[in-house]
């Protein structure tokens, strides 16, 4: 299951793609809309903001804004970033491969095989959805 953390990250970073490019939104109106809690909403915002997909403004017509297009920030990098690595098992992580603690075999790992299947799924819808096909509920393969 992914992180509360990431779901309100990826609903804060929803609500920003739908302000439409260019726009900025206060932290306050995002945290209403999403049913956000404030405080939480202002670090996960720092994270991103740190990771290069928002940017923050000052004054009256401040708030946050998308960096990138929303065709370009994809679900996965953001579980990634929020979240660790999306493998279920350590020796099939991208970003933090480990091999098993009790594996005599890597290969010939039945359990590893089918989970490998299971992530490689997981992983093409995942890296493959950006923001804005999610905004487009529709299209989206089922």
């Amino acid at each position: 299951m992914i992180s509360q953390k990431a779901k309100y990250a990826l609903r804060a970073l929803v609500s920003l793609a739908r302000a439409g490019r260019g726009e900025s939104r206060m932290i306050g109106e995002i945290s209403r809309e999403q049913a956000i809690p404030k405080k939480f909403l202002e670090q996960i915002l720092l994270e991103l903001k740190r990771a290069g997909f928002v940017a923050s403004r000052r004054g009256r017509m401040g708030g946050y804004i998308l960096l990138k297009a929303p065709e370009e920030i994809m679900y996965g990098e953001v579980l990634r970033l929020i979240d660790g690595p999306i493998a279920p098992l350590p020796c099939l992580s991208k970003i933090a491969y480990r091999r098993c603690d009790d594996c005599q075999d890597e290969a010939a790992c039945e359990i590893r095989h089918v989970f490998e299947r299971v992530t490689l799924a997981t992983r093409a819808v995942l890296d493959q959805t950006s923001l804005a096909a999610s905004l487009k509920l529709d299209d989206l393969p089922v």
